[in-house]
């Protein structure tokens, strides 16, 4: 999977300098204010990201997942994108019970500004990988521990990261249309993530899938 982070990242700031601002944080006060727990004695922050635990040290950032004898794909560990969105939860995130609420992207702010670029990256993305092929998307939903909902020809509801869920719609084509699909966000990810950060949840999402298939 390569993820472009720049797109979304207004300020284009490098991932060395999200280290560093990292470094800075106070553990307990990140811990309080994210849920994230935190050990002290060894330094390290437990974070779930796509069915995954990764355990993240402090204050020199270092990625490893919590099971050492788990060798399958985890974007956590390998993609840049995923740590530098991990990093911006710690850094300005907060942690908020959803209300049971999902939004499409257009409901959260600035989302109307980035939604064409959401819907080429994400939204068809999703559709064409997984509309006609519903039987691999139920499969890979399956592994990540998802839950089938009702919605759509076939929809799973999943856990990006801490207690921050999304929903993945999916209707198949046919000879007259192609097929379509939709992403939710719960409403508790506008605590959590800025507009342009939720095109890398849902870019890292599809991403692990297609890894994970």
């Amino acid at each position: 999977m390569s993820i472009d982070y720049e797109k979304d990242n207004k300020t284009r700031i490098p991932f060395e300098h999200y280290k560093q601002e990292y470094a800075k944080l106070d553990p307990l006060e990140v811990s309080k204010r994210t849920h994230i727990p935190y050990d002290e004695k060894r330094q390290v922050f437990t974070i779930r990201m796509m069915g995954k635990e990764y355990e993240l040290s402090f204050p020199e950032f270092s990625v490893k997942k919590a099971d050492k004898e788990d060798t399958e794909y985890g974007a956590l560990e390998t993609e840049y994108a995923a740590q530098i969105l991990a990093i911006r939860y710690l850094l300005r995130g907060t942690a908020m019970d959803s209300t049971g609420n999902f939004k499409t992207y257009r409901d959260f702010p600035w989302g109307e500004t980035y939604f064409r670029q959401f819907y080429g990256r994400c939204i068809m993305r999703l559709a064409f990988s997984y509309g006609n092929k519903q039987d691999l998307f139920e499969n890979v939903m399956e592994k990540i521990g998802a839950k089938k909902i009702e919605s759509g020809d076939i929809a799973y509801e999943f856990e990006f990261m801490n207690n921050l869920y999304v929903r993945f719609i999916l209707w198949a084509g046919d000879e007259e249309f192609p097929p379509s699909a939709q992403i939710l966000f719960a409403d508790n990810m506008s605590f959590a993530f800025e507009a342009e950060d939720l095109a890398v949840v849902g870019d890292i999402s599809i991403g692990t899938l297609k890894k994970m298939a």
